[in-house]
């Protein structure tokens, strides 16, 4: 028992010097913010994100619309060739290339042509026949004086003096188009009118009297060729043009994501090239914005933004001079984001050819014409040929510059012979008849590149009056529905 009292008391001294020894253990204490020592920077602090830039690249393939800004006597290959850019190049929403830039190009090919092609020639008296001019352009200089090198390819179809044509307008289309947007129309109508005349005035196109004189020289049997001022071509680049880049703002990014403005009309250029005569319904087309859409300061869509669609009619030209005829409907909106929407889209103006002859209905519908000078064309065959039946020498030379034009008419006069000038003015007078009421008509041509007006809106719900039967003839749109 003793025992077991010793090992006790042993035990509890043991547990209560432990007790007093965890006492004097200090608590840990907070010092005062103002006291406390600044934790150490971390070795990689957190950078604010870069801001987003845009490249002002003009991509690979873009054209240039380049009209020459004088008169050019071809005469070999390799002689320069001096023009204009007539329309602005865009990167984004930034003119990069302004209306009125120098374009330095050369001669780099002329054709060669058969002896088939001479002989048919020769037999209409023209000793001369022209030839197929390719033209290159090697350098883009600038208005501040920046100079950069190019490398192009003409695009097929160029080479000719251009207009621009709109549609006409339409008062039945007030029900369906709000006045506010017609009237939106009609005023970018006016505006690509306006800028159109005035790239065309830094051009020394020829006046009056060197058309006369350029229209006689080409009739008689030997003549000179020339490429008239105004003549424009599409340059596609072979290598990109760099501007640099910009930064995309919040405000520019939210922009993008807005609604298509009441009215728009877009610049946009042709991808697909389309003929009446090889184009057929249901044919994919594709066209891409030459230039942004702006609601006042705000960009909606940038350039490069493409517009998809198809082949509502082709109808080739025929016989008896009945003309070929083409419309076409844009029916989705591909920003550069990839996000598409549908749209409905009018054709509401497009550059044509002078001698093309093409006009646009208020549905946008294009369809090639008949110039009405043929009346007066075949008028005065039919009448140099009655001439001609006469004994009189002059008569009978008005005979033969009927059928041979100046070769014909030296000929009548040499000849004297009642037979051969009377002969001669029927050749001429059935050649005029043949080529103005009998032949094929004209077709509608819209190359690759072709300068567009269009009208966009976003698509709505039909409505129960819009659901009338459509007509034989397929339209594009009726108009803008917003």
């Amino acid at each position: 028992m003793a025992l077991m009292r010793a090992l006790c008391t042993i035990l509890l001294s043991l547990t209560w010097a432990c007790t007093l020894e965890a006492q004097d253990v200090p608590i840990p204490q907070l010092s005062p913010g103002s006291e406390r020592k600044p934790a150490p920077p971390s070795r990689e602090p957190a950078q604010p994100a870069p801001p987003q830039t845009v490249a002002l690249t003009v991509a690979k393939g873009s054209p240039l619309q380049v009209a020459l800004d004088r008169e050019v006597r071809v005469q070999r290959v390799g002689q320069p060739v001096h023009g204009r850019i007539v329309e602005p190049v865009y990167a984004f929403d930034h003119i990069v290339v302004p209306v009125g830039s120098e374009i330095i190009g050369k001669v780099t090919k002329i054709e060669t042509l058969s002896g088939g092609k001479r002989t048919q020639a020769a037999l209409n008296a023209d000793f001369t026949p022209q030839r197929k001019v390719e033209i290159g352009f090697e350098e883009l200089v600038l208005n501040d004086g920046r100079r950069f090198p190019l490398h192009t390819s003409v695009t097929p179809g160029s080479g000719q003096v251009i207009q621009f044509v709109t549609a006409a307008n339409d008062k039945a289309k007030k029900n369906i188009v709000s006045d506010k947007a017609s009237q939106k129309i009609n005023e970018a109508k006016q505006q690509a009118h306006q800028e159109w005349d005035n790239a065309l005035k830094q051009l020394k196109t020829p006046g009056k009297l060197r058309r006369l004189e350029r229209y006689s020289e080409a009739q008689l049997p030997v003549h000179r060729q020339y490429i008239p001022a105004g003549t424009v071509y599409f340059a596609e680049l072979q290598d990109p043009l760099n501007f640099g880049s910009e930064v995309m703002t919040v405000s520019m990014a939210s922009s993008l994501d807005s609604a298509l403005p009441e009215g728009s009309v877009v610049r946009a250029r042709l991808v697909t090239p389309l003929s009446s005569a090889t184009s057929h319904k249901g044919q994919d087309v594709e066209a891409v914005l030459s230039q942004p859409l702006m609601d006042g300061d705000r960009l909606i869509l940038p350039q490069g933004s493409r517009l998809k669609g198809t082949v509502k009619q082709a109808q080739p030209a025929r016989r008896l001079k009945r003309n070929g005829q083409l419309r076409i409907a844009f029916s989705e909106l591909v920003p550069p984001d990839g996000i598409e929407q549908k749209i409905v889209s009018t054709l509401q103006g497009v550059q044509a050819g002078k001698n093309a002859n093409v006009k646009l209905d208020s549905e946008g519908g294009a369809e090639a014409t008949t110039p009405k000078s043929r009346y007066l064309a075949t008028t005065l065959s039919v009448g140099l040929a009655a001439l001609s039946q006469d004994n009189d020498t002059g008569n009978q030379a008005a005979g033969g510059l009927g059928g041979f034009k100046v070769v014909g008419m030296v000929m009548g006069a040499a000849v004297r012979s009642r037979a051969f000038g009377a002969t001669m003015g029927a050749y001429g007078a059935a050649a005029s008849i043949y080529s103005h009421f009998i032949a094929r008509g004209r077709e509608v041509e819209f190359p690759k590149n072709t300068a567009m007006q269009i009208g966009i809106g976003t698509r709505v719900a039909t409505t129960a009056a819009q659901r009338e039967p459509p007509s034989e003839a397929p339209s594009v749109s009726a108009g803008l529905v917003h």
